[in-house]
């Protein structure tokens, strides 16, 4: 069958999303998921990136005629990427990029999903960072991102990189930071929030959406996709606390430093995206505020499950 999309890691937050929007607008059988555990999801295919290589994928994705690959999986976790590096640089540039040479080999289009921590967001040369900035990543993720943006463009010089960072909306996982915040506080329990991370939270439906209009535009290169405001990890907690109704004074704004984390960083960050903005003005990203209210539904009905503090407040 033609006309069919590659989806690779489709039960993370932004594949899942990505799953439901091609599910919703072009059908169920437009897109051909993946995951690492596909045996237990019928009509799933099974690819785990840090393992995969040319003749392997040329096997598992030749009985299917695709128009387009979109490479979502990774190795996002920043901490364990700090302790397995090989790992990370297999699943974050080396499976990508023979993905990149695959779909190269077929002349269809390629997305490959990277992060704002190719930067190093110091103080001295602080963000949000344009497409041409000069790139210092701190960690292995970010190095490990970094090599793979590399190593896909090399593989398919016409391939789409779309650089994002601090993703968040409905995550059918509950892995994301909103689910976190919402499973603290709603258990009064104190979290510690960094007052010194600043960055461009993006909301997952609008990302999706821009990706794939991107992709049908045409678009290669370099782009930044990330949501229109620079906040503060705890500015963004708070504004998520407040809308859900849950009780912001548990969260304690404190230094990075103090989180004892392994991998360092990038503080002074966030994406610009004035080219975006420039060469396809319709794709909008919504404020925090705008895509809370998008997908308060969602959000509310995980709130509600959760178990409650002695001092619980009303759900709206």
């Amino acid at each position: 069958m033609s006309g069919r999309v590659l989806l690779v890691g489709a039960s993370g937050q932004v594949g899942a999303q990505m799953l439901e929007y091609f599910h919703q607008t072009r059908g169920i059988a437009y897109a051909v998921p993946t995951s690492r555990e596909a045996a237990n999801r019928p009509g799933w295919l099974p690819l785990d990136l840090a393992s995969i290589d040319a003749t392997s994928a040329k096997q598992l994705l030749q009985p299917y005629e695709f128009e387009a690959i979109y490479c979502v999986a990774g190795m996002t976790d920043v901490e364990r990427c700090q302790s397995e590096p090989e790992q990370a640089e297999g699943a974050n540039a080396r499976g990508p990029a023979v993905l990149a040479g695959y779909a190269r080999s077929l002349a269809i289009p390629f997305v490959y999903f990277s992060t704002e921590y190719v930067f190093d967001g110091d103080p001295a040369r602080p963000g949000p960072y344009p497409e041409n900035a000069p790139t210092h990543a701190l960690s292995v993720y970010g190095r490990s991102k970094l090599d793979g943006e590399v190593a896909v463009t090399k593989a398919h010089p016409a391939a789409l990189v779309v650089r994002t960072t601090v993703v968040y909306g409905p995550d059918e996982r509950g892995k994301n930071y909103v689910y976190s915040l919402m499973r603290n506080l709603a258990e009064g329990r104190r979290m510690r929030v960094p007052a010194d991370q600043v960055s461009t939270p993006t909301y997952n439906r609008d990302l999706v959406r821009a990706t794939v209009g991107l992709v049908e535009l045409g678009a290669t290169g370099v782009v930044h996709l990330c949501g229109p405001e620079l906040l503060s990890r705890i500015d963004f907690a708070r504004q998520v606390a407040q809308f859900l109704g849950l009780d912001d004074s548990l969260l304690d704004p404190v230094p990075t430093s103090a989180l004892g984390q392994k991998a360092p960083r990038p503080l002074d960050a966030g994406l610009a995206t004035d080219l975006l903005r420039q060469q396809y003005p319709h794709l909008q990203m919504r404020t925090v505020a705008e895509s809370l209210r998008d997908c308060e539904e969602v959000l509310h009905a995980f709130r509600r499950n959760l178990p409650l503090a002695q001092s619980s407040m009303a759900v709206r």
